[in-house]
Order: C-alpha cells, then sequence, then structure tokens
C-alpha cells in the first residue's frame, strides 16, 4: 500500500476499513507486508499484524475482506478470521491452490515472474500480453488440477511487477484479450509508480504516491472502459471515476449501483 493508505495498527485498520465502507467501496483488500522489495517477514509476524484486523473489519462492517498475502500459513489464518479471499501476489503456488480448493474462498492471481519482495531485472517480452496469456492460463489450468474451481479465480495483470512502463501501457490498452481468458480482471493501479513516471516524464524522476490522485482517477476510468471487473482503489476520487465510467458504458436503460 501506498503510505497514505497504511493504518499501522489493527484498530486503526479497523476504524479506517469501516470509513472506506461507509463512503461506498464494496470490499476491502487488507494486507500487513509491502509488495515493494525487502527483507522475509516470517509468517507468524504477518499474521500477528493481520489476523486482527480482519477480524476487526469482520465485527466493524459486513464488506466481503480479501487478505493481500502470498504466505499460504498466514492466508489460512486470515480465512478462519473471516476473509472471503486471498490476493495472493505471489501468483499462486501448490499449497495456496490447495488452501483455496479446501475453503472455497475467492483467489486473486497475479501476474510476477518470481518470488515477491526481490529485486531483479525486468524481464523483456516481445508481447507483453501474449506472455501474460500464456501464464495466466497455466496457473489457472494448475489451480483448476488442484482442485480449484474456476468460478474462484479472478487474475490480476500484476502492474509495475516484473513489467516495464511501455508493457504497463500496452496491457491497459489491450485489456479486452486478457479477458478473452474467461476470468473477471482485478486491476491494481491506484498510484502506481508507472504513473508517476508518466506525469513526470521518466521512471527514474516519477512522481511519489501522494502526487498521483487523479492520474489514477485518469487510469481507473479508462480501466473500466477496457474491461476491468475489479479494481482495487485508494481513494474516494477513484471510486467516483469507476462509477461514472461503468454507467457510461453499461447497455442503455441499466442501472449501475
Amino acid at each position: 500500500m501506498f503510505e497514505g493508505a497504511r493504518s499501522g495498527t489493527p484498530d486503526q485498520a479497523t476504524e479506517d476499513g469501516g470509513a472506506l465502507a461507509d463512503a461506498g467501496f464494496e470490499m476491502l483488500d487488507v494486507g500487513a507486508v509491502a509488495a515493494r522489495s525487502g527483507p522475509p517477514v516470517p509468517a507468524e509476524e504477518e499474521a500477528e499484524r493481520l489476523v486482527p484486523a480482519i477480524e476487526g473489519l469482520a465485527t466493524r462492517t459486513e464488506l466481503p475482506l480479501s487478505a493481500d498475502t502470498f504466505s499460504p500459513a498466514v492466508a489460512r489464518a486470515a480465512l478462519d478470521a473471516g476473509a472471503v479471499a486471498i490476493n495472493d501476489i505471489g501468483g499462486g503456488g501448490d499449497e495456496m491452490f490447495e488452501l483455496a480448493a479446501e475453503s472455497g474462498c475467492g483467489l486473486v492471481l497475479m501476474h510476477i515472474e518470481g518470488p515477491p519482495r526481490e529485486d531483479r531485472p525486468i524481464p523483456r517480452y516481445d508481447d507483453a500480453v501474449e506472455r501474460l496469456r500464456g501464464w495466466f492460463a497455466g496457473r489457472i489450468e494448475a489451480a483448476r488440477a488442484a482442485g480449484v474451481a474456476e468460478e474462484q479465480i479472478a487474475i490480476d495483470p500484476g502492474l509495475d511487477f516484473d513489467l516495464s512502463l511501455e508493457d504497463d501501457l500496452e496491457i491497459l490498452h489491450r485489456l479486452g484479450e486478457l479477458k478473452e481468458l474467461g476470468r473477471p480482471l482485478y486491476v491494481s493501479l491506484s498510484r502506481k509508480d508507472f504513473l508517476g513516471a508518466l506525469l513526470a516524464g521518466s521512471w527514474e524522476s516519477r512522481l511519489p504516491a501522494p502526487d498521483r490522485e487523479w492520474a489514477t482517477a485518469a487510469a481507473t476510468a479508462l480501466a473500466v472502459t477496457a474491461g476491468a471487473d475489479l479494481l482495487r482503489l485508494h481513494d474516494a476520487s477513484a471510486l467516483q471515476a469507476m462509477r461514472i465510467a461503468a454507467a457510461i458504458e453499461a447497455p442503455r436503460g441499466a442501472h449501475v449501483g
């Protein structure tokens, strides 16, 4: 999460999540370990931070809760605490698939080309969208083979993860091709680094996350028109952009709530 969306303590996370629910957000995604590179965090430590926040939010709101973790042990604890889905930035693995099959929880599979929280050179793809199509097809097949029902799975292209700025833009432009895989598209683009790079003109001088709010709103609206089904957002401005774009895209006469 970017710094402005960090709660600090489980009690504060409960209050902050309740405020998001009151503002009209329809699902809460809660994590205790940042996705950026850094030293490993023991599962016990991550669970000590995350589980009380899940428990508090399950009491404070009736919204569905997802746990942002790539640790199967932490995911299991979060599900026991009241989460209904796992947002796995690790791209899925045997243990996570087994847990999803056993529990019936929702599972977001994010594209990533190696272990989370590790620095590595950005891969070069002849066609990033085709690379993701093949990668997701393989992960979905592996999940199904482990007993995960297809309707449990959503896919996240993982913008900023093992992708260049040009890859991010191409993927957003061609989201419809990922939608052909038949699974809901979960797009996490709120205040992403590539937005800061676009605004500043280079990756090295990219604007910091607090200065990317309106870039997020613009990208959110365009992602909706390109086929995004679920958007992970931090700001009321982006929520408004999503709702307006969805209303414009909806068939005439349809109501968008």
